[in-house]
């Protein structure tokens, strides 16, 4: 029995000359991509008897074959970002004990400080082969994927098969996903979001599934119109970029019929936005790779403007004060998560793992709160909450006033220590394309809409800002 390949083998006997997996170089019907992961997988097998190896790949219909293959092998993949300089994914393969990756010709240097055995995908080593599910179960691992989260230090999460399997059944579920669907993903595969819900979820649906290897918005019109996408999931600051382009018509995205938003805030003015232009209801998400990742998710036809939805099936979201009892609906507090969702742990980390997960419940270290309906609220991460003055602040009320300003773009908060406030909040803004505003003009539009010790003590107008993979901003890189 395997929880994720015999689904995959179901759809494959059901679906064997439907569209699977397509990207500008690669397509590949069910059929065909069985037979290139058992291809692959026995070049796996040959080339290490370790029981991990990495993947350094683009977002592509090679990667996900390449993920798909590792399994057939016997092997856990961990996915590698591409994003990272060579001591830095040293560093990982370090610590994840592997000695062999499979990659692409252009990343090989990235690798140059780490010795490895690579098989490299390309014309040669995507060819047919045997695919035959190894037996294992449900509860043991099936990726490990590193994330930095909120500290530098990256940590690999291990999701058992389990974790996966019902995760995307219960995305599938909530949000009422049938095989006729066309996915599009942008999303780096190395990450949770673009592991299981833009691969495993749509490989085990019976879905098509297209990858672009970069975020262009100009690509991504195109591709929504000439393929025919009606699932679209990127993170908030895609579609921050997206609502800012000027000549595309009001019927580009008539054909989507789930657009979600997740691995950041969705900015109101954003969501209006589409909503008004496009006629398309962004929903907001929320989840964390320790999660697998999903845990909550808005649908067209079950929403809450401002929540990030309710929780999936077999999720159970709670919100608790700081002796760890249960508050009531609608009381802010640290939010905690149960269900089959929860990772192992952190990989050779017991006391980082016995800091989150405690008698069944992780710890998210996300503020929020869930009201009587079960729709989740954010406020923010108890990490990056300011006391000013005594007041606790949450950066994201800023940011949110911030996002209002028609000349505001893109915005983020953090602390800046102060001897007599104990700290002040300090502004990072990118504004819209053609319009202006002075770092005076913005303060005093937040002194118009938040208490005094809330405002903005400095505004910051930038050019960028630092960003994770998926573009998410990185507060932890900015400086004061």
């Amino acid at each position: 029995m395997h929880p994720l390949l015999d689904r995959f083998e179901q759809v494959v006997r059901q679906r064997p000359t439907h569209a699977a997996v397509t990207d500008p170089v690669l397509a590949l019907t069910y059929a065909q991509l069985h037979a290139v992961a058992g291809g692959l997988a026995a070049r796996i097998a040959a080339l290490t008897d370790r029981p991990r190896v990495g993947i350094l790949a683009p977002t592509s219909s090679a990667c996900a074959a390449a993920i798909f293959a590792t399994w057939y092998a016997g092997r856990v993949p961990v996915p590698l970002n591409f994003l990272l300089a060579p001591n830095e994914l040293a560093r990982i393969i370090a610590d994840a004990g592997i000695d062999a990756v499979v990659t692409i010709d252009r990343f090989q240097p990235l690798l140059a400080a780490a010795p490895l055995r690579s098989l490299i995908l390309g014309a040669e080593t995507l060819t047919p082969g045997a695919a035959t599910a190894p037996a294992v179960q449900s509860s043991d691992l099936a990726v490990l994927l590193y994330t930095s989260g909120t500290s530098a230090e990256p940590k690999g999460v291990m999701l058992s098969f389990d974790n996966l399997a019902q995760n995307a059944l219960a995305c599938i579920n909530r949000a009422q996903l049938t095989p006729n669907q066309v996915f599009l993903s942008v999303l780096p595969q190395f990450h949770s979001f673009g592991f299981t819900a833009m691969t495993i979820t749509p490989l085990i649906l019976g879905a098509a599934v297209h990858y672009l290897p970069r975020f262009s918005p100009v690509t991504i019109v195109e591709t929504i119109r000439e393929r025919g996408i009606t699932v679209f999931m990127a993170v908030a600051s895609m579609y921050a970029a997206l609502a800012q382009m000027k000549s595309v018509p009001a019927d580009a995205y008539a054909g989507l019929r789930l657009a979600v938003s997740g691995g950041e805030p969705l900015s109101p003015r954003v969501a209006a936005a589409f909503a008004q232009r496009f006629n398309v209801r962004l929903c907001e998400g929320y989840g964390l790779t320790e999660t697998s990742p999903v845990v909550s998710l808005n649908v067209p036809d079950d929403f809450r403007e401002g929540s990030v939805g309710r929780a999936l099936p077999g999720v159970q979201i709670l919100a608790r004060d700081e002796q760890g009892g249960e508050l009531p609906p609608g009381r802010e507090g640290e939010l905690c998560i149960r269900g089959h969702c929860l990772m192992l742990g952190y990989f050779n980390k017991p006391d980082q793992t016995a800091a989150v997960l405690r008698d069944g419940e992780f710890r998210t270290g996300d503020i929020g709160s869930v009201d009587a309906d079960g729709f989740i609220r954010i406020t923010g991460r108890a990490k990056e909450m300011l006391i000013i003055g005594g007041e606790n602040v949450f950066p994201r009320e800023i940011e949110n006033v911030l996002a209002e300003h028609p000349a505001v773009a893109e915005c983020a908060v953090i602390g800046a220590p102060d001897p007599l406030r104990g700290e002040l909040p300090v502004a990072f803004v990118i504004l819209r394309e053609g319009v202006s505003a002075t770092d005076v003009e913005l303060r005093e539009f937040c002194r118009d809409k938040l208490a005094g010790y809330k405002s903005p003590r400095e505004v910051r107008i930038m050019p960028d800002l630092p960003r994770s993979p998926t573009g998410k901003i990185l507060k932890r890189a900015l400086r004061v």
